[in-house]
């Protein structure tokens, strides 16, 4: 009989001893128990609200170990209580065979408790969007880690006939290496030393493989556990032998050398791959865990060498030490892809005082003091976590609170991970790397030759200020075409001059029509520019300071956005606010935490544009909740979306008025709905209210008792509509890879298709289709009796809302046939007694706008506001980002730097659950209980199909030796 097949026969038998007893059943049976009322109950699923399955593996190395040690118990220790294992060791098959038939029998049985279990993931699938690569290698992880137990509690009941001194044994050997890497044991060495404990811990490559890294390294770890206790097992039982006379002293010297040099050699690889970094796999959907081509992009444009300096403290807070390793491996993997050009450093400035007063004076890195307590004691501890990135003489750097995310798990607990390392560290290098660049390598980081095309009149016909000017436009251009090395080239024509087709040409394709110094003269001339790389074309505008310095200064502010290395400055125009020294902002429209945010990659300039007049160095302009925008402010955000800028407008015909005493709506003059109207876009004075919502807290007191309470509750409030899945465009990089956006106090859009068929549209935001319009304003969130108690009820239809859409291509201005306010003011000044002081205005009014301009809006004046995030944060007692990191997504997209902005969509964490009532909730559980039950019962049933099967052909040949005889 071939070896294989007497090994699977040998299995079967083991198999069907489980299942001849209650063991299986009762192993099977408290294994889900145990794991359905851990993740339904302990880790409270529902609460968490993410779509994942990590509570159903979070504690499967601790569950393993009893339960291993249940089913391992016996398997030797019977054979030598009931004197059988001699028996055995006279039988023609080779020790090792009957290792590994009980070692495949036990694992089967795992894997049919596993396979039970697959109810759980399908469950999550349903009900939110699952990434299934995780899932899979939780589950090879827990096969693996079985494996390794199933070795140890072989090994330990072949040395014991007692089955209780197996299962404690067992049970403590296998504890041990539970435990070897605790947070309690690490945190007694430095941080060599506690990376080394962690790396003999079965939880904690475990964990590894679990959260989607599937590395060559934690894998080889359990194979070598099994391998050398399967081996140790052969050795046991092969010794059974030479006590009954077999073998001679040179055989088992044979034997020892061969079981030692296994042994040696499974445990030497292992210190071996720990030097191997690359051979791993990201299973997640988004390649979280991987560099992205985005960044190899970014780190290939380095022109000289980078360094990447970790500071790490050996002790440091519990919740921080194990996220160090990753940390470590993914700036390695920094290294590893940059072909040489990035240097990698890990150092602990505690034990190294130079290191540490450079740190401190040189890059301000200061130690951050944490409060450590145990069972024993409590401790304050200065610890570093900082991440130092060096270019040439540029730095950034990287705290803790910038890398990682703090959720709350369960009550009192928080889960603590690194939000997105790679993003961060990313946008350090590209910020160092931008401050690095000199003006003269302006055109080394412009990929296309970009052309300067000058519509500009005769010297005769142009007023003095811009004759005088003209000369100095040549110098200008001539020394940018010496440096640029072939990536620059001027063409200037003058429209007045031939027979008018230019001036034509020009009309129709930009919509430039001659310029005129005041409303009162006739003479006319042209005086504009643009710069085109044959994808996206920007006018340069003339400069206030007529001069040629300031000229360059334009000229060079319009080609760095052809560019990839330079800081993007964003304007933010949101309404002013009078300080009030005792008391809030009489403004609730406060966008600090918005500032805060796009200051982390952009340069931010607060605009209120009363002069008519777009910032010469403005790349892109936000329009946060505007308020009664006269004229010439219009002017100005008209005239730069046709310059062929972005426009991104947050705003609604309706504002929540929130207080300490009251919540209302009234409406709100923004100044540009005519303006966006004349676009195609049109917001009714109604507010969407969708039964898909976020929570509204409100701080209540009870009485219970006679005692007063305080507590925060949390209503229902369809107001803050909750758009998720197939109400975020998956197709458009702005909104992929946010997981969930709350629209607050939101109005519909309505889009005239005619006025915007020329145009590109995107629609980028959708209200669920339960959702319905209300010209209430009375927002006041509502209390009920109990929980079922329905408080909001639909008005009129029922239907999806657009709450955010984008439009590319070229627009038609508003002011189009209208004359320039900018002139209107003019005339007004030369009437009075200073016209003299008032200056010369030269304006063009561009009545088409270039390809490349684009009209982002959301409509919501309050989604934004820092008043508004905070009380969607204080739901999840964390943060709430994904609103600000819809505009970060906006703006990225909208400059064209897509690596950030890929990088930034890449998900970390897992997606939200759609929401679900509390009976849908009760239904989901029950079901899966249901299922498992089914499964179980399944289970029994092939097997009593099996073993009747069995008894049938036992007895058909009992009868017919019988008979024979």
């Amino acid at each position: 009989m071939q070896p294989e097949s007497r090994i699977l026969r040998l299995a079967r038998k083991e198999v069907a001893q489980f299942f001849a007893s209650p063991i299986a059943f009762v192993f099977l049976g408290t294994f889900l128990a145990v794991c359905l009322f851990k993740f339904f109950w302990v880790d409270a699923f529902f609460a968490r609200n993410l779509a994942d399955v990590r509570p159903l593996f979070e504690a499967m190395p601790l569950l393993l170990v009893f339960l291993v040690a249940a089913l391992t118990m016996r398997l030797w220790s019977d054979e030598r209580r009931m004197g059988t294992i001699e028996f055995l060791m006279t039988l023609p098959v080779p020790p090792w065979q009957l290792v590994v038939g009980k070692f495949l029998a036990c694992l089967f049985l795992l894997s049919i408790a596993l396979l039970l279990t697959l109810p759980l993931p399908v469950t999550v699938s349903m009900i939110g969007s699952l990434d299934w690569g995780p899932v899979a290698g939780a589950y090879l992880a827990t096969l693996f880690l079985g494996a390794s137990y199933i070795a140890i509690g072989l090994y330990v009941s072949s040395r014991n006939d007692n089955q209780i001194v197996s299962l404690i044994i067992t049970t403590l050997v296998c504890l041990a290496f539970y435990f070897v890497g605790s947070s309690t044991l690490v945190n007694l060495f430095d941080q060599q030393g506690g990376e080394f404990l962690e790396s003999l811990s079965s939880a904690a490559r475990f964990e590894s493989i679990t959260r989607g890294v599937l590395d060559i390294r934690d894998l080889y770890y359990y194979i070598s556990i099994t391998g050398i206790f399967l081996a140790l097992n052969v050795l046991g039982l092969e010794k059974q032998r030479w006590s009954a006379g077999e073998g001679t002293r040179s055989h088992h010297r044979r034997w020892y050398l061969v079981t030692s040099l296994l042994v040696g050699n499974l445990l030497i690889a292992n210190l071996w791959m720990t030097q191997v970094t690359t051979l791993r796999a990201d299973l997640t959907r988004e390649q979280s865990f991987s560099v992205s081509q985005a960044t190899e992009q970014t780190l290939q444009r380095l022109q000289e060498p980078l360094l990447i300096r970790g500071y790490f403290s050996s002790k440091t807070h519990p919740l921080l030490a194990p996220l160090v390793p990753n940390l470590r491996d993914l700036l390695e993997e920094f290294e590893i892809v940059s072909d040489g050009k990035v240097r990698v450093e890990f150092v602990d400035p505690l034990t190294q005082p130079e290191l540490e007063d450079e740190a401190n004076n040189k890059y301000g890195i200061r130690p951050v003091p944490f409060q450590i307590s145990d069972r024993y004691e409590a401790s304050l501890v200065n610890s570093y976590f900082n991440v130092l990135i060096a270019y040439g003489d540029q730095f950034e750097v990287i705290g803790f609170r910038d890398l990682i995310e703090v959720r709350e798990a369960a009550e009192m607990q928080l889960d603590v991970r690194l939000r997105n390392p790679e993003y961060d560290i990313t946008k350090g290098i590209k910020k160092v790397l931008t401050s690095f660049q000199s003006a003269g390598e302006l055109f080394a980081s412009i990929p296309q030759p970009v052309q300067f095309e000058g519509f500009i009149s005769e010297q005769e016909a142009l007023p003095e200020a811009l004759a005088l000017l003209r000369p100095a436009l040549d110098t200008v251009l001539s020394d940018l075409e010496a440096e640029s090395e072939g990536k620059f080239a001027a063409r200037i024509r003058d429209p007045q001059g031939g027979n008018g087709q230019l001036a034509q040409d020009i009309l129709d394709a930009y919509g430039m029509r001659p310029m005129a110094t005041s409303l009162i003269s006739e003479d006319s001339f042209y005086f504009y520019m643009l710069l085109s790389d044959g994808k996206q074309t920007v006018q340069v505008a003339i400069p206030e300071a007529l001069d040629s310095e300031a000229l360059k200064r334009n000229i060079e502010s319009g080609l760095k956005r052809f560019a990839g290395d330079f800081t993007r400055t964003v304007g933010l125009l949101a309404p002013e606010s009078a300080p009030n020294p005792y008391g809030p902002p009489s403004n609730t429209h406060q966008f600090n935490l918005l500032k805060e945010s796009l200051l982390e990659t952009l340069s931010v300039e607060d605009v209120q544009l009363s002069d008519g007049r777009i910032p010469e160095d403005l790349d892109l302009l936000i329009l946060a909740a505007p308020e009664a925008l006269d004229e010439k402010q219009l002017f100005a955000v008209d005239q730069f979306l046709m310059q062929g800028g972005t426009v991104i407008v947050s705003s609604s015909p309706l504002a929540a008025e929130l207080n300490q005493t009251s919540l209302g709506a009234a409406a709100y003059d923004s100044g540009i709905s005519e303006w966006l109207a004349h676009h195609g876009v049109e917001m009714p004075a109604t507010l969407v209210m969708d039964p898909q919502n976020a929570k509204f807290p409100i701080p209540i007191t009870r009485n219970v008792g006679g005692f007063q309470f305080q507590e925060v509750a949390l209503l229902d409030y369809p107001y803050f509509v909750d758009i998720r899945q197939e109400g975020l465009n998956q197709e458009s990089l702005i909104t992929r890879g946010i997981p969930q956006l709350t629209m607050n106090w939101a109005s519909p859009i309505v889009v005239d298709a005619e006025k915007t068929s020329h145009l590109q549209r995107t629609d980028l935001l959708f209200s669920s289709a339960d959702s319905w319009l209300s010209d209430d304003l009375d927002v006041t969130p509502r209390f009920g009796e109990t929980q079922d108690t329905v408080l909001w009820e639909p008005q009129g239809d029922t239907e999806k809302e657009l709450l955010g859409l984008v439009l590319e291509g070229r627009f038609n201005s508003y002011f189009a046939g209208k004359p320039s306010p900018l002139l209107n003011s003019q005339k007004g000044d030369e009437e009075t007694e200073d016209a003299d002081s008032a200056g010369e205005v030269f304006t063009g009014l561009l009545e088409r706008s270039a390809e490349s301009a684009r009209l982002m809006v959301f409509s919501s004046n309050e989604f934004l506001t820092d008043q508004t995030i905070n009380i969607t944060s204080s739901v999840d007692r964390t943060l709430y980002l994904n609103s600000l990191q819809l505009i970060q997504n906006a703006v990225d997209w909208s400059l064209e730097d897509r690596d950030l902005l890929s990088i930034r969509s890449r998900s970390h964490f897992a997606n939200i659950l759609d929401p679900l009532e509390r009976d849908d909730q009760r239904f989901w559980e029950l079901l899966n209980y249901g299922l498992v039950l089914v499964g179980l019962v399944i289970v029994y049933i092939i097997y009593r199909q099996r073993r009747a099967r069995l008894d049938r052909r036992t007895h058909d040949l009992l009868k017919s030796r019988g008979a024979s005889v």
